[in-house]
């Protein structure tokens, strides 16, 4: 008797441990939704069992059946009772969800404490974060206290503008993690106006609030960070419809004021098959960046119309080797470039970020607090091996950066390309215990410096 016990506890045990399938087209029940479960431990899904009724019928219409006087025994189709251990899957466990901390105005860190965070982050681009710090600042008092009596604060939309590579996005993802409000990155290039292929504008609401777990409070919070929004800028000697231009900045324009948008929940487009919800996208940050290029030639143009001769005549070659022309850049520049002014009117808090330098590049190796030859340092110390970069490396990495021109993005694939035949080879000889890289390796006229274990011990 007591074995009979046993056994059916270990049954049951192994029931709730194990998922049920269904029987027709093998789905477990976390994929397929709650099974329906038949004589002769038969699980059957909602859609099989539709798939089955409609087949009966012949004709597509839905007849009710009585499943209690339905005899399925026949559907064993030879495989016993209970289906094989080997192809159960085990449920996955689920996951305790932590507490998040109420956003409220004691929570939100002052701008030099905001900007001190986001040093340990980003090298450089101290009035970008002075900039950005102040703004996100002042937007969450206006959010949080909600108190404006009779003076109403309006939102402080940005602007920001800058070489690709030197930090728009990381500056924007940076400071939403510090501030642990939900963050939506889209890219304005697959914006189009409404009823043509690609994505409508309310689709960058749908990206906040699938970030916000589809908690349209916790959604209208948030911050949406545009890139490439220099792609919209409006079509030139063109004659056919603008749908990816000037209509869409002017459809973005309800959603950087304020106002109550449908929004669909999970899809780029409204359609009859998607569920809508209305956000008000009054107290919701919007931040537009993109790198503008070529506004460089209309700054030029601006800056040489003073005047063209006589002995205080600008050469015209005077600004071609200023790397930071972008620093003088105005609405005006703005509006020639392709931007409509009620677009500009809602992005207020306009400023640029600074081309990296190779002594930038340097320091954006060796000071973040997730650097990229730290992250490499760490995988390298999980097999005991002590990775090391001498000065000549920096200095060779960063002058290869610099060749390509993409700014900071071009350090990762450098090293990339660099630490593979390390990465590969120190796994398979356990007596190393130290790799140097040297400028020589990283230019390819050298290789690296290797100590094994035993040299190291002895020398400590």
């Amino acid at each position: 008797m007591s074995k009979d016990i046993i056994e059916t506890s270990d049954t049951q045990e192994e029931e709730t441990e194990y998922e049920n399938y269904c029987y027709l087209c093998r789905r477990p029940e976390s994929i397929a939704g709650k099974l329906i479960h038949l004589p002769n431990d038969i699980y059957i899904c909602p859609d099989c069992m539709q798939n089955t009724f409609d087949t009966f019928n012949g004709n597509g219409n839905m007849q009710f059946v009585d499943l209690s006087n339905l005899d399925m025994s026949h559907l064993n189709f030879g495989m016993g009772q209970t289906m094989p251990k080997s192809q159960k899957v085990k449920k996955k466990k689920k996951e305790e969800k932590k507490e998040e901390p109420v956003l409220d105005l004691k929570s939100i860190p002052a701008p030099h404490i905001m900007k001190a965070q986001l040093d340990e982050y980003i090298v450089g681009q101290d009035y970008a974060k002075k900039v950005i710090s102040v703004a996100v600042y002042n937007h969450y008092k206006r959010v949080l206290t909600d108190t404006m009596d009779d003076i109403e604060i309006e939102k402080s939309n940005m602007l920001m503008i800058g070489p690709t590579g030197s930090g728009k996005t990381y500056l924007v993802k940076t400071i939403a993690r510090l501030l642990n409000v939900p963050l939506a990155i889209t890219d304005a290039t697959t914006l189009t106006e409404a009823g043509y292929i690609g994505d409508d504008v309310e689709s960058v609401l749908s990206k906040l609030l699938a970030a916000a777990d589809n908690d349209v409070e916790k959604a209208e919070q948030g911050i949406v960070f545009i890139d490439e929004i220099d792609k919209i800028a409006k079509k030139r000697n063109t004659n056919s419809r603008d749908v990816s231009g000037e209509s869409v900045q002017q459809g973005l324009l309800k959603l950087l004021e304020g106002a109550e948008v449908e929004v669909p929940v999970g899809a780029g487009s409204k359609n009859a098959m998607v569920p809508l919800t209305t956000i008000n996208t009054k107290n919701i940050l919007f931040i537009c960046g993109g790198a503008f290029p070529d506004i460089e030639d209309i700054i030029k143009a601006r800056l040489n119309k003073q005047s063209s001769i006589g002995f205080r005549a600008d050469l015209k070659d005077k600004y071609d080797g200023d790397a930071n022309l972008l620093k003088q850049v105005t609405i005006e520049d703005l509006r020639e470039f392709g931007m409509i002014p009620e677009f500009l009117g809602r992005l207020p808090v306009i400023y640029t970020l600074e081309a990296l330098d190779k002594e930038k590049m340097v320091q954006i190796l060796k000071e973040p607090k997730n650097a990229i030859l730290k992250q490499y340092q760490k995988l390298l110390s999980l097999d005991e091996v002590d990775l090391r970069f001498d000065d000549s490396a920096y200095e060779a990495i960063a002058e290869k950066a610099m060749e390509r021109k993409t700014g900071a993005r071009a350090l990762r694939a450098i090293i990339e390309e660099f630490m593979l035949d390390i990465m590969y080879q120190i796994p398979r000889d356990d007596s190393i215990g130290r790799v140097t890289i040297t400028g020589d390796y990283i230019r390819g006229t050298g290789a690296p410096l290797i100590d094994m274990r035993g040299v190291l011990a002895l020398e400590n």
